[in-house]
């Protein structure tokens, strides 16, 4: 029997220069990461091995390394992300990535604009 589950890490924050006003690539802006993997976990509930899962920690280091990268457009932070998740990982059978641009130059006060993709 196969048991699936959710694998969230969220509320990762970061620094980073995207964006399409040639300030944003400049000054940067902080980010805001969440990641949601549906999981095969039936291997890893048996064993209690951390190489039959995701190792959260990777995942981390995955995202940060795609961050540091500059993107006019969230969509392609986030596809980047994913991809890379799904090549990573065999174990992640779909995957859903939310990025949010805080405080985002947009001539009025707001909390944020983000951007979801799922695979």
């Amino acid at each position: 029997m196969k048991n699936t589950s959710i694998i969230s890490i969220e509320g990762m924050e970061f620094f980073a220069y995207h964006g399409c006003f040639a300030e944003e690539q400049v000054i940067g802006t902080k980010f805001r990461v969440d990641l949601f993997l549906r999981v095969d976990t039936t291997l890893a509930e048996g064993s209690d091995r951390l190489q039959d899962t995701v190792n959260y920690q990777a995942v981390y280091q995955f995202v940060k390394a795609e961050m540091r990268i500059n993107s006019k457009l969230l969509e392609h932070v986030g596809r980047r992300i994913l991809n890379r998740i799904k090549a990573e990982f065999p174990t992640v059978e779909s995957a859903r990535v939310k990025i949010c641009k805080l405080n985002p130059p947009l001539g009025g006060k707001m909390e944020f604009v983000s951007v979801e993709l799922e695979d």
